[in-house]
């Protein structure tokens, strides 16, 4: 296929490498002229490094970089090879991209597909110009494109039926996984993303955990790549901001996609992350960034007796004889450690708190209260790292770290699919490739147990009285009727 890109930024460059590579035929065009041979010759030197890795044939290169065309301006004719498909990558804009199209359509037969790579604007709305809406969809890409292989396809209100078809059969053939999406704020990927970082400010703002100590639990007790802040440092956190009053204002202030007031002022002072060499972290020269030292909390007493209460603690072994100065540990499943304390009577001073989640994993997470005593914390701390564990310590919430993250992982993902945004396999796909998350959600929380974390959010929502952890119908009647969450909507007579 003969396809025209228009927008000669970091977007526009990956979406032609990824087009040439596919065998297709490329027109490169921008507002500026000039921008384009520049964007010409660094796609050919990614093509030239490629063969050079081995990564493809020198043919194949030399092949793709000739398919490169630099057109002068976006609204060449094309006359007889005129393109059969348009891919805007411009300003996230809409007035621009609006315009963009209505230019095209005077100067492209009513053939040529139309495609804007939006992140975050209503594909609707961007076509609402054109004198036929049906010929535009959204074809979401992520960056850098020739390594992310995920790309949202997002029909307008109006797109044309085939139009999706036509465009997710082009992402299949040339090598990447298109999913089909509503045109909702975010799409899918974004909407999704919101679960993790949202409940991380939230966990932030309450003081349970510092930031560092919130992203080693994520990382090492959910298994993901990149900690909250470190992602948010990777992506900027003037974009990620930005998408979360997107989102929360698109679905009306949906309690469970509230954003946190702390972003705001970070932003305003410059504290966007790598970008600009400060975020939650320090990215200068010598400066560690995410791999900032762990504390230590040393001269505790190992072999410390131990009473625990409760079921969900079985991985920490056979408990000792209970001695008058036993540390108490409990499991803190969606509810506190203070709240054991009260209902059972237990010793405060004494009492502590164990995230069952975090059992069997790398580190285990330890949760206090005010009334804990330092001693009790450090022997606490010197139990569970005997065979060679890390502990994180937190302060007592409902729940802890990692159970609030899933729980909100979850959560958002099912609101995803009850509202119909995409096919629920489509969401653990589009979530494990677009955020490199270990499972998708909703897999994720079939291994966990649907009931289980149905249970935590109500347990959650009820200690908290937070209406941001009130479960989905999609989540509590799969739950109830024990099926899996992938389990799609039954068709209804029309």
């Amino acid at each position: 296929m003969r396809i025209r890109i228009v927008g000669a930024g970091t977007m526009g460059r990956g979406i032609a490498q990824w087009a040439v590579t596919a065998g297709h035929t490329v027109e490169l065009a921008d507002a500026r002229p000039e921008a384009v041979p520049e964007a010409v010759s660094f796609v050919r030197a990614m093509l030239e490094r490629a063969a050079a890795k081995g990564r493809m044939g020198r043919a194949d290169a030399d092949r793709a970089g000739a398919a490169l065309v630099a057109l002068e301006s976006p609204y060449a004719a094309g006359g007889a090879e005129a393109p059969g498909l348009v891919i805007e990558a411009v300003l996230e804009d809409l007035g621009t991209k609006a315009e963009l199209f209505t230019g095209l359509e005077r100067a492209l037969p009513a053939s040529t597909v139309f495609a804007t790579n939006t992140s975050s604007l209503s594909v609707t709305r961007i076509g609402a110009r054109l004198g036929d809406p049906g010929r535009l969809a959204g074809l979401h890409f992520f960056n850098p494109v020739p390594l992310m292989r995920l790309v949202e396809v997002v029909p307008g209100a109006a797109t044309r039926e085939g139009v999706p078809e036509l465009l997710a059969a082009l992402v299949a053939e040339s090598g990447h996984h298109p999913v089909t999406v509503a045109d909702t704020p975010g799409f899918l990927v974004n909407h999704a993303g919101r679960g993790l970082v949202t409940e991380a400010f939230a966990l932030l703002e309450e003081s349970v955990a510092g930031h560092p100590a919130i992203d080693r639990i994520a990382r090492d007790v959910l298994g993901l790549r990149m900690g909250p802040f470190e992602l948010m440092d990777l992506t900027g956190l003037d974009v990620t901001a930005s998408v979360m009053d997107t989102v929360w204002d698109g679905f009306r202030h949906a309690d469970r996609l509230r954003p946190s007031y702390l972003p705001a002022n970070r932003v305003a002072a410059g504290l966007h992350g790598r970008k600009s060499a400060r975020g939650f972290y320090s990215y200068g020269e010598g400066e560690p960034g995410p791999g900032l030292p762990e504390p230590r909390i040393e001269g505790g007493d190992p072999a410390r007796a131990v009473r625990l209460v409760g079921d969900g603690l079985a991985g920490l072994g056979t408990p000792r004889e209970p001695a008058a100065d036993a540390l108490v540990l409990v499991p803190t499943w969606g509810t506190s450690v203070s709240a054991a304390v009260a209902a059972d009577g237990l010793p405060a001073e004494r009492t502590l708190g164990v995230d069952p989640l975090s059992l069997g994993t790398p580190r285990r997470v330890l949760a206090v209260t005010p009334a804990t005593d330092g001693e009790a914390v450090r022997d606490a701390v010197a139990v569970l790292a005997r065979d060679g564990h890390a502990v994180s310590v937190v302060r007592d919430t409902a729940g802890s770290v990692a159970q609030r993250l899933l729980a909100s992982i979850v959560n958002v993902a099912t609101g995803i699919a009850e509202r119909g945004i995409a096919a629920p396999d489509d969401i653990d796909t589009a979530v494990t490739l677009g955020l490199g998350y270990p499972h998708g959600p909703l897999a994720w929380a079939d291994t966990v147990g649907s009931a289980r974390i149905l249970s935590l959010l109500r347990a959650l929502a009820q200690e908290t009285g937070d209406p941001r952890y009130r479960p989905t119908p999609w989540l509590t009647h799969r739950a109830n009727l024990g099926l899996p969450l992938r389990t799609p909507m039954p068709g209804l007579p029309e």
